[in-house]
């Protein structure tokens, strides 16, 4: 297939190495994951969501997230709340521990989230939307940190509003607009539609960045072809397949798809990504939070759902990162399945 022709994307003073990018995912982006995701091909990374409550800020789990130790520039946080004052001051206080762009969440529909009028629950309340989008951009433009957004495309199907919502955050300055073809109400369901995206690209000057369902660099291709969109986030597809980011990057550039990893390669990829991951959060909760992400990478190998449970039995990082190791190996000698029967799942993974 044709390559089709890809503009650098640029957000703010900020020009992105590619068009392709890694949705925030409260529990999943934080900054070991972003760190791999980046360095296998995504142009641009936004963090978990971090509270606006100036009281929660010295909590373990926020301090966590405030941490760019390292991170590939530039660092992307996402604030979320519902008070305009509060997330003016999340805002500049991000700026100030490093943040060179700040993104305003208003697309996540969990109802801890939701309950406390933030996120795509804010959708019901275009006035308070655009005293949120005036602040934030007030407090960050003279420290010269754009502003981006990312939301949905309606409280329901039948309040689809995201187009009146694009309109008020160009005007308000924001530089880009990240918009996932669901509406809060379908939560995670069913299938994103791409109509809402085309017709708020139509609209904007400012990029446009289309998320929902994109799984694959053919997905991908066909989504920015019928939007037009600047270019695609991808969220749930990355989970344990980091490596997505530069199989989307090289077939939107060529038009050539990429071989899949080999099993070797998924297994260096692991054991690296849980080297960081465990000195990020430490021992207790290094080991625990580990398991998603190895269910994540081995799901759908031979053996996937036995080994699972034995990750779930294993409660140091050590022992778990050795039965990992030892469990890729007995791969990679033939034991539960040879290299050959597994590369093919993964083309269509």
């Amino acid at each position: 297939m044709k390559a089709g022709k890809i503009r650098p994307m640029r957000i703010g003073p900020w020009t992105l190495p590619n068009n392709v990018l890694v949705a925030p995912m409260a529990g999943v982006t934080d900054r070991p994951f972003r760190q791999l995701c980046k360095r296998l091909g995504a142009g641009h990374a936004v963090s978990e969501m971090a509270a606006s409550n100036p009281r929660l800020w010295d909590s373990v789990k926020t301090s966590r997230r405030l941490n760019h130790d390292g991170e590939i520039a530039p660092v992307a946080v996402q604030i979320a709340g519902a008070d305009p004052a509060m997330m003016a001051e999340a805002a500049a206080f991000n700026a100030a521990r490093g943040a060179r762009i700040i993104d305003i969440n208003m697309g996540c529909p969990v109802k801890k989230v939701c309950n406390l009028a933030s996120g795509s629950a804010l959708l019901r309340d275009e006035d308070l939307v655009a005293r949120i989008l005036d602040a934030v951009v007030a407090a960050c433009a003279p420290l010269g940190v754009p502003v981006t957004l990312k939301t949905r495309t309606g409280w329901d199907r039948e309040h689809r509003n995201a187009l009146r919502v694009a309109r008020r955050a160009q005007e308000a300055g924001i530089a880009a607009l990240a918009l996932h073809g669901r509406t809060r109400a379908d939560l995670y369901t069913g299938t994103a539609e791409y109509d809402t995206i085309r017709a708020v690209k139509a609209e904007l000057s400012i990029p446009v960045i289309a998320n929902g369902d994109i799984d694959s660099p053919q997905k991908a291709r066909r989504v920015l072809d019928y939007t037009g969109a600047d270019a695609v986030m991808i969220g749930r597809a990355a989970q344990g397949r980091p490596w997505i980011f530069r199989e989307i990057d090289h077939y939107l550039r060529t038009g050539d798809t990429l071989a899949p990893p080999s099993l070797e390669e998924m297994r260096d990829l692991l054991l690296e990504h849980l080297d960081d991951h465990y000195r990020f959060y430490g021992e207790h909760t290094g080991v625990r939070s580990a398991r998603k992400h190895i269910g994540w990478y081995i799901d759908g190998l031979p053996g996937a759902d036995a080994f699972r449970d034995r990750m779930n039995l294993i409660d140091s990082t050590r022992d778990q990162w050795r039965a990992v190791s030892e469990w890729f190996d007995e791969l990679m000698r033939g034991g539960p399945a040879s290299t050959a029967t597994v590369a093919q799942p993964l083309l269509a993974a």
